[in-house]
């Protein structure tokens, strides 16, 4: 029914108060009056995008398609899991990583939740938990730790402590009967990584180190590459992870408490990342040592560490980690047929991954732009996953036991000036690969 005759070119700026009210006496449907106004057909209604809609809470809800193939795919929408599904974590130690990266990212996730908080200051602890929504029963001090054994709400207990503390928090963890999700390195000695298999598979718990690289698209990218050979046979590979620090203070600069300097905390991403990628384990390495005198930044631990691997296939890695330095990550693979760089590798985020390969008279450059992704909420849901459906993870304890078994030999290597042969190691019983 057309109440106002030509009412998409009316202009409403003409009515005074009086035409108005006879307008509205005039025509009693308000409705129209309001349809008029807004220059919309009365009968226009909201509309939903056609969908399709799968009945498993896990498979993605299917969009109508409205891009080209011409631009880049947004994926399938998020499939969270409902919050009465997701597993429960318990996260250790509030620093820096917990903080800014470790409790955002749970707020993210698809099947993991936070429930529970384990700090050594309890008014740092009560602001987190009000802010987060972590029940005052769910906070516990380092003394009341082992209480979350009688915490239903809580499935894996994520230890984001310093080095020397992981074993203990660990084997305390798998008596309460929790999964374990352990921040790198591991530990601080071979000794201890082997206890804390061994606690974990006591209790018949899982234990999973937190490599986020593993979990990591551009990483894994560039890793699938490879695989299919289409730069040829890879030769040599640069890596290098370097940082500046500033408080001798800090947990990281006491050995006690790291084990280590630059090495341990972040010259261990050049080393597992290259093992990650290239698919293989080294069999000797040699290595370079050295900290700045009367620096008290490395009065206990080293500045910097320079090292080579070697690799059955003949690889040749040649990584660097530096303490005091600015910021600079990345690592490249050269092949037969061309390389592979990561720009940013180890960082949390802006990766960017490049290639190069020579097409008859031409060299061809290429960006791989892929969707930002937050690693540690990958890799927990990972974990997540594993434990609903009762799989090992994909970087198990064996995963940072090897990493600690090399990062002896280096410092060996350092101490003695010498290459060091690392003993052929024992298959790594990972999990399956981490869903795309």
């Amino acid at each position: 029914m057309q109440l106002i005759p030509n009412y998409k070119s009316f202009d409403p700026s003409v009515l005074s108060r009086k035409n108005f009210l006879s307008m509205t006496s005039k025509y009693v449907a308000a409705g129209a009056i309001a349809s008029a106004l807004s220059g919309k057909p009365e009968n226009a209604s909201a509309q939903e995008s056609p969908a399709s809609i799968p009945e498993g809470v896990e498979d993605p809800i299917v969009l109508e398609q409205w891009k080209s193939k011409y631009d880049q795919d947004t994926g399938p929408v998020p499939t969270p899991l409902p919050p009465d599904r997701r597993i429960g974590y318990a996260v250790v130690g509030l620093g820096h990583l917990s903080l800014e990266q470790i409790l955002p990212a749970l707020s993210s996730c698809k099947k993991s939740k936070l429930t529970a908080l384990v700090s050594g200051s309890p008014d740092k602890m009560k602001k987190v938990a009000a802010q987060y929504g972590v029940k005052p029963a769910n906070c516990y001090s380092y003394q009341t730790y082992d209480q979350l054994k009688n915490n239903k709400e809580v499935d894996v207990i994520y230890i984001v402590l310093p080095n020397s503390m992981h074993k203990e928090f660990t084997v305390r963890g798998a008596a309460a009967g929790k999964h374990i999700l352990c921040e790198k390195p591991m530990a601080v000695s071979q000794q201890e990584c082997r206890e804390m298999i061994a606690a974990c598979k006591k209790a018949n718990v899982k234990l999973m180190v937190a490599y986020r690289i593993q979990y990591q698209p551009h990483n894994r990218t560039l890793r699938d590459i490879l695989k299919k050979g289409e730069f040829g046979n890879a030769k040599f590979v640069d890596a290098s992870n370097c940082q500046s620090s500033a408080n001798p203070e800090h947990w990281r600069h006491k050995k006690a408490l790291a084990g280590g300097g630059a090495l341990p905390d972040i010259g261990l991403y050049c080393l597992n990342t290259t093992r990650f990628v290239l698919g293989e384990e080294p069999t000797e390495v040699f290595a370079y040592q050295y900290s700045t005198p009367g620096d008290p930044l490395f009065k206990e631990v080293e500045e910097l560490m320079s090292w080579q691997m070697k690799f059955p296939s003949g690889i040749i890695a040649s990584c660097s980690t530096h303490y005091h330095v600015h910021e600079s990550r990345y690592y490249r693979v050269l092949c037969e047929k061309g390389w592979l760089h990561m720009d940013k590798a180890y960082a949390y985020k802006g990766q960017q991954l490049s290639t190069a390969r020579a097409e008859g008279m031409q060299e061809l450059h290429q960006q791989i732009g892929l969707a930002e992704k937050d690693q540690f909420a990958l890799e927990m849901d990972h974990f997540s996953g594993c434990i609903i459906e009762n799989k090992p993870p994909y970087t198990p304890g064996e995963e940072g036991l090897q990493d600690q078994i090399l990062m002896e030999a280096i410092y060996q290597s350092a101490k003695e000036g010498k290459p060091v042969k690392i003993a052929a190691s024992t298959e790594i019983p990972r999990g399956p690969e981490p869903k795309s």
